[in-house]
């Protein structure tokens, strides 16, 4: 570096400070036009045309929703915490913005005869960091819910509250297992692993499936929506947010999206891997063209995995509370500590190299067993309304209507069993 730049500006500080730069853009622009594809897809699995009024194929539509949503009048509720109403959006959208940070969009590239990473910052703790960055969406969306002074955006806070508290223990073990693995929590480091044998996916297809679970949830996205249920909800915990501010809860969304999706290629796709079962591959570090090929393949896995997401989304129907909530604490966390148990086992036993076979055996251990477990009770079963024809009182006659049974209306003597 030239004499006169301060000690500070190195190749990696340069490098870092153009991936902050580009990835916030991406970010940021990626969310618009990722809704644009959410309506595309949906559109396309209900056999509908979707957007294709403005611009061409209707490219021009997340432009004009931008400035629609600019022009909107902002307004605030009454009796609502103006300081905490303001704070809300801010607070869920920065840990979407920052969280993207430690991922490794590439290898290492030679700049001025120094090995430099290409990523936002190059720290050996970058697992714990985005963990610990993730985690604090909830608050933003907790003061959203809680200012608004609105029954339907308190109860949606309460809902995203309990409902994050619960799948981040699931979402924790999933990835403590996958740190026990790996032997550290340096997300390059896992790379390399995985560069050098076989995806984290093949030794761990349940903790990858658990981290994906958990990743929908922690977003707030179908079908662990039950936050902003508009059913039950008008819109939860941003129902009296509008213009801008309504526009940094979903910036948030999408965000927390792309980088739950950078961080499950890095776990278990092996990054820029292109060979899931070990044998030649891409290097760790290369010219340039390299590195833009790795980028390529990393933004490539990241999409199929937001495609996923919203395929999910117009797939299946939105749970119950009470389903959501046994989801996590009855069958997702049972099965994280089992996953974890194993993987520690095979660890102390020093066999990682045989960790698929282990995964293989958590999959049939949970197969056997699951049809063993205790089942509840339906909570919501049919209740009898006394006195109808279904449920007549004990003594009564009822009469039977025509085409219900396949035969001819017929009055039933004697009574029938309540």
């Amino acid at each position: 570096m030239p004499a006169w730049m301060p000690d500070f500006v190195t190749p990696q500080f340069i490098v870092s400070l153009v991936v902050i730069v580009a990835m916030i853009h991406v970010i940021a622009l990626g969310a618009l036009y990722l809704v644009l594809l959410e309506r595309k897809l949906s559109a396309w699995m209900q056999d509908r045309c979707g957007p294709n009024r403005v611009g061409p194929k209707g490219l021009g539509q997340p432009i004009a929703d931008a400035i629609k949503l600019l022009l909107k009048e902002d307004f605030f509720p009454k009796r609502a915490d103006r300081v905490l109403f303001l704070l809300a959006p801010a607070l869920a959208v920065i840990p979407a913005l920052i969280g993207f940070a430690i991922i490794p969009w590439g290898g290492t590239l030679q700049i001025a005869g120094e090995a430099v990473r290409v990523a936002g910052a190059d720290v050996n703790i970058g697992i714990i960091y985005l963990v610990a960055v993730s985690s604090l969406g909830v608050y933003g969306v907790v003061l959203g819910g809680w200012a608004s002074n609105s029954k339907y955006a308190f109860l949606g806070g309460l809902r995203a509250t309990a409902q994050m508290v619960s799948y981040e223990i699931p979402l924790g073990l999933a990835i403590l297992t996958i740190i026990l693995t790996a032997g550290t929590v340096g997300p390059s480091e896992m790379i390399a692993q995985q560069l050098d044998g076989q995806w984290f996916l093949i030794h761990q297809p349940v903790a990858a499936l658990l981290f994906y679970v958990c990743m929908l949830a922690e977003a707030n996205r179908l079908p662990f929506d039950l936050a902003e249920a508009e059913s039950e909800l008008v819109g939860g915990w941003h129902t009296e947010y509008s213009s801008m501010k309504w526009v940094l809860f979903f910036l948030a969304e999408y965000g927390h999206l792309i980088v739950g999706g950078a961080f499950f290629t890095v776990l278990f796709l092996g990054g820029w891997s292109i060979n899931p079962f070990g044998g030649k591959d891409l290097p760790m570090a290369g010219g340039l063209g390299m590195i833009l090929l790795q980028c390529g393949i990393v933004f490539a896995k990241v999409f199929v995995l937001i495609c996923l997401a919203m395929a999910v989304r117009w797939t299946l129907p939105r749970f119950r509370f009470d389903q959501l909530m046994r989801l996590a604490w009855e069958g997702m966390i049972p099965t994280a500590l089992l996953v974890l148990l194993v993987t520690s086992f095979m660890v102390f036993m020093g066999w990682t190299q045989f960790m698929w076979i282990a995964g293989l055996g958590t999959v049939l251990f949970i197969w056997l067993v699951r049809p063993m477990m205790p089942k509840q009770a339906r909570p919501n079963h049919r209740v009898g309304l006394i006195g109808s024809r279904f449920s007549p009182l004990v003594g009564e006659d009822t009469l039977a209507v025509p085409g219900e049974s396949g035969g001819l209306p017929e009055a039933a003597s004697g009574g029938s069993s309540s």
